[in-house]
């Protein structure tokens, strides 16, 4: 078969969701409305802490960070898929191909990142409350933010180079519906074990150790928590970081089962699914996660509304 490389004008192939047409126009329906709603929710949410200038706190700033990496994850999948039920080519060049892998991976590490932070953060608000302005400072704040993005993104870089370095002399048809680090590595012709190795040396640094600073930070947080004498106490400051627990386990397990998992265990149709959670799910649910469980955040919306609508009335009567 020919050896398609990066010298060679090949073009790969997304095999997508399914190939029935009516399974097509629900796929289509269904991953328009979460990725309105993920743009929505999350631009939403943007805006409410940018006008409130209560939420003007690391932890909102995080958030803040936390939902531009959604809409960002989101916009790098979701309208390749909605093309993708709508026409009949679902070639992708390797250009294309290369770009969507790369801001895949950046974006999905640089959350793993932000959520450990953000868990750090509720440490030193519930553990260390005396010493938390001085821990969590505006500069220390920008720092851990700029520095997430700047390791995820140079990691991508040294990942994506080196997997577009083999060959490829397999079947060009991607049993997925987007472009993924350990499906190209399934597809090469060449020996992957140094790829395979740095894949996991890449998601152990920066997803294990993420995901440890995270469960640290929580163990402190419950025992901190469980020596509160008052329930109401207890209550008030679990739920301080319910919803980012809530995300945290819904993102890490789906992360760690596609990239710390044996190549030999692949499976497409359980990857297809375990894909579309943290790729269109959760992205699509974060904000409205930390909404519901956030009363700051339902007050100022509740606010805004009650203005514009006060603004709308106010226009129609002058009219």
């Amino acid at each position: 078969m020919k050896v398609m490389n990066q010298t060679s004008p090949g073009r790969f192939i997304l095999l997508g969701l399914s190939n029935v047409p009516f399974l097509q126009s629900i796929f289509f329906f269904l991953f328009l409305m979460m990725y309105i709603m993920t743009l929505s929710g999350n631009l939403l949410l943007i805006v409410v802490v940018r006008i409130n200038p209560k939420l003007q706190t690391p932890m909102y700033f995080f958030l803040t960070n936390l939902s531009i990496l959604d809409i960002g994850f989101s916009s790098n999948i979701v309208p390749k898929i909605l093309m993708n039920t709508l026409l009949v080519d679902r070639s992708i060049s390797m250009l294309e191909c290369a770009v969507q892998m790369y801001f895949h991976l950046a974006l999905g590490s640089t959350e793993c990142i932000i959520l450990a932070v953000m868990a750090y953060d509720r440490f030193a608000a519930i553990c260390r409350p005396l010493h938390y302005n001085t821990i969590m400072s505006k500069k220390i704040c920008a720092s851990l933010a700029v520095g997430s993005w700047c390791m995820s993104f140079m990691n991508s870089a040294i990942h994506v180079t080196f997997t577009f370095h083999l060959a490829y002399c397999k079947s060009p048809y991607i049993h997925h519906f987007f472009c993924e680090i350990p499906l190209f590595l399934r597809m090469s012709c060449q020996d992957t074990r140094l790829n395979e190795i740095g894949m996991y040396i890449g998601a152990s640094v920066i997803v294990m150790c993420s995901f440890i600073l995270t469960l640290t930070s929580y163990v402190h947080i419950i025992y901190t928590i469980l020596k509160i004498r008052s329930s109401h106490g207890r209550q008030k400051a679990f739920s301080t970081c319910a919803s980012h627990l809530t995300v945290v386990i819904l993102y890490y397990g789906t992360i760690m089962f596609v990239y710390l998992r044996p190549l030999s265990t692949y499976s497409p149709e359980t990857d297809k699914t375990v894909s579309i959670i943290y790729t269109t799910v959760t992205p699509m649910l974060n904000p409205i996660v930390y909404s519901i469980r956030n009363e700051k955040v339902k007050n100022t919306i509740k606010i805004k509304k009650k203005h514009m609508r006060q603004q709308a009335l106010m226009e129609n009567t002058s009219l």
